[in-house]
């Protein structure tokens, strides 16, 4: 099994700079990047075997840094960058 990358830097890299300034800049989004982003990690985990668990859990983990990932993407698409 081929493990991918999911960090956000990884899935939207068009974004980086927008990710960093709402990093830096919004609460609310670095709260979510934060979330993400552990979910991220024990998914990982799971997929490399150093963790084990049951097949629901990892779908729901999944699902929960897909949910994250669209809520992401949509402040994103949103932000301005200051000039």
């Amino acid at each position: 099994m081929t493990i991918q990358k999911h960090d956000l830097h990884h899935e939207f890299p068009e974004f980086n700079d927008e990710i960093h300034h709402l990093k830096m800049n919004d609460n609310h989004f670095s709260r979510l990047f934060t979330e993400y982003h552990d979910i991220n990690q024990e998914v990982l985990r799971i997929e490399k075997g150093i963790e084990n668990t049951s097949d629901d859990y990892i779908e729901m983990k999944k699902k929960q840094r897909l949910k994250l990932k669209d809520e992401l993407f949509v402040m994103l698409k949103k932000v301005e960058l200051p000039v």
